[in-house]
């Protein structure tokens, strides 16, 4: 099976410090810093890319379910909220927002229902932050 892998680089301390995120591929390089990932500042941070890879299994998930039942949609659109917050001396992410709309034809809301909430518990990325509660709101259109 397939091995991806990615890299960071950070240089100084937590606040005044920063550093740069790299895909394997090549596909994306960010950097990213203290208030790039904990205030509103520019660059990317690591619960961005979470994100980002979540939504992206969750969409192509939910299209292999539906086209397995006989539904193969036109499109998928799929973000995530990931929420970091401060608990005690540290930070986790708290929870996780999916938010999917789809447009299918021939499928009724309860079916397609059904193929989100399994693309939910069933994604690799979903497995791999079981952790995390993972919400979803799924919009047929």
């Amino acid at each position: 099976m397939a091995i991806r892998s990615a890299e960071a680089e950070w240089k100084g301390n937590l606040r005044e410090g920063a550093g740069r995120m790299r895909l394997g591929s090549g596909a994306f390089e960010g950097a990213y810093s203290f208030p790039s990932r904990f205030q509103d500042g520019q660059g990317t941070n690591p619960e961005e890319l979470i994100g980002a890879a979540h939504a992206g299994c969750f969409s192509m998930a939910l299209a292999a379910g539906l086209s397995k039942a006989g539904h193969a949609p036109t499109r998928i659109h799929t973000t995530a909220q990931v929420h970091l917050e401060k608990v005690g001396e540290g930070f986790e992410i708290s929870r996780i927002e999916l938010e999917t709309e789809a447009e299918v034809p021939g499928i009724d809301d309860a079916a397609f229902q059904k193929e989100a909430e399994a693309a939910k518990a069933n994604c690799p990325v979903s497995k791999a932050l079981a952790g995390p509660k993972i919400g979803l709101k799924a919009v047929l259109r």
